[in-house]
């Protein structure tokens, strides 16, 4: 080993200090400090729910049919009775469950793709683009509603449907910012020294394009959430008497001008879960130096 290069040990406490710093970045933006406490909450709460919650979520009483707020029930119940603060409390878990686990093979087969897109470059890039136009021009909902028709609403159907629509844009995006990054000298440099594809990519061009990889997965996660949600609305995704957020607000819109509680209990729980992880990818990007909305390097 040559004078002066960094070994693995050197580089490790190098690598965790970075994201150490950027983790302290992030927590010292309002913003992010409000997000990543939202998501914690949201995460915390679906973990320990099943031990917190005060009720069965399938018990069903027909004395206490939409009853509203009280010191037993804090958000009345349902027109079945059921409690809808437990519910709620547990509407979350399938969700985070799907979302958290389709977003990262998402980010990891459509980063992958546009990675070596944007080294290949030629006919190839040519053919996989004008897909990935195709698939976008598409209303997004739809292809998801007809594979899970087809193929059923259990979770090893919905969590690789999410993972392969949602990965499609991750190319794009990914393959922008690759694409910059083989413009620079040092993967040229490798390229002349007849480096493999594989090493270049490897070695060059996923160490810088990491960051926008992590925004983009957070980005992903806050619309995966709400897709999620909208096909159990639909009827597409959770079924009863499974709690989620989007099945809960279909089955009380019926209700909404004698019990409002029903709709607006799983209503808050959702959208304080989506903007707590849009406010968490927002400070990682300022933090990381990603523009959000250009999606390129600042």
């Amino acid at each position: 080993m040559s004078v002066g290069a960094p070994s693995r040990a050197q580089a490790r406490p190098s690598l965790l200090r970075r994201w150490g710093t950027v983790f302290y970045d992030v927590l010292s933006r309002p913003s992010g400090a409000i997000g990543v406490a939202l998501v914690l909450t949201h995460v915390l709460m679906a973990l320990f729910s099943p031990w917190l919650a005060p009720f069965d979520y399938k018990a069903m009483d027909s004395g206490l049919i939409l009853s509203g707020p009280s010191p037993e029930h804090w958000l009345g119940t349902d027109h079945l009775g059921r409690d809808v603060w437990t519910r709620v409390m547990l509407g979350g878990r399938e969700a985070l469950l799907v979302c958290g686990v389709a977003t990262p093979i998402a980010v990891l087969w459509g980063g992958m793709v546009g990675v070596w897109l944007g080294l290949r470059g030629g006919w190839p890039d040519e053919i996989v683009m004008r897909a990935v136009d195709a698939f976008l021009a598409l209303p997004g909902i739809l292809p998801l509603m007809v594979l899970v028709v087809i193929f059923g609403t259990g979770n090893e159907v919905l969590i690789p449907t999410l993972a392969f629509f949602f990965g499609i844009p991750v190319i794009r995006v990914v393959r922008a910012a690759a694409q910059t990054v083989v413009a620079r000298d040092f993967v040229l440099a490798a390229r002349a020294r007849g480096h493999p594809q594989r090493q270049i990519i490897r070695r060059e061009l996923l160490p810088n394009v990491l960051d926008v990889l992590l925004v983009e997965g957070a980005m992903r996660l806050s619309w995966m959430l709400l897709t999620f949600s909208s096909l159990s609305f639909l009827g597409f995704g959770v079924s009863e008497p499974t709690p989620d957020w989007g099945l809960m607000i279909n089955d009380a819109r019926t209700f909404m001008s004698l019990a409002p509680w029903g709709v607006l209990g799983p209503m808050i729980a959702l959208s304080s879960l989506i903007i707590g992880v849009n406010l968490m990818a927002d400070a990682l990007g300022k933090a990381l130096g990603i523009d959000r909305a250009g999606k390129a390097v600042l």
